[in-house]
């Protein structure tokens, strides 16, 4: 074959799959409850292929003895509140851990909230000393006007005749 021909030519990679989690002597039936627990979701899903690393065909005979469990209800549907692996002091810890953590986190925000309006408070103050500075310099500036146009108004002949009487 040619370089160009190969290009697009992909070898097969070899793969390995992990051991099974199901030994030779376990039984795939609905009965085998631990088993069956094993390839089951906290909210009582089954669980993929992917994930349990089990062959094709040991994924189907699980499914159908989980599916047949659940028929006879020795197994819940989806519900999580009554799997046995599951006890409910873990749940209870799960609850009050995310309560307080949702309180820790609102601290946080609170405390922030605080920071940024102390932050706004001492801006706001700087703003009013601004124009309090800015207003000063307008009346001052004014007062400087006032005083330039009243010169300006008068004639030269009056201001020589002051600037007499003063020497």
């Amino acid at each position: 074959m040619h370089k160009s021909k190969r290009l697009f030519f992909k070898k097969k990679k070899s793969f390995r799959r992990s051991l099974s989690p199901i030994q030779s002597g376990d039984r795939i039936d609905y009965k085998n409850m631990s088993l069956l627990y094993r390839f089951i979701s906290q909210q009582g899903k089954i669980l993929p292929r992917r994930v349990t690393k089990l062959t094709l065909k040991q994924q189907r005979l699980i499914t159908i003895a989980i599916k047949q469990a659940r028929i006879l209800s020795s197994l819940p549907f989806v519900n999580g509140n009554s799997l046995p692996f599951v006890s409910n002091d873990k749940k209870k810890f799960q609850k009050f851990s995310n309560h307080k953590k949702k309180f820790s986190n609102d601290k946080k925000k609170i405390s922030n909230d605080k920071k940024n309006l102390s932050n706004d408070k001492k801006k706001l103050s700087n703003d009013k000393k601004n124009l309090s500075n800015d207003k000063k310099k307008i009346s001052n500036d004014k007062k400087k006007f006032q005083k330039s146009a009243s010169t300006t108004r008068t004639t030269t002949s009056v201001l020589k005749k002051k600037k007499k009487i003063e020497n």
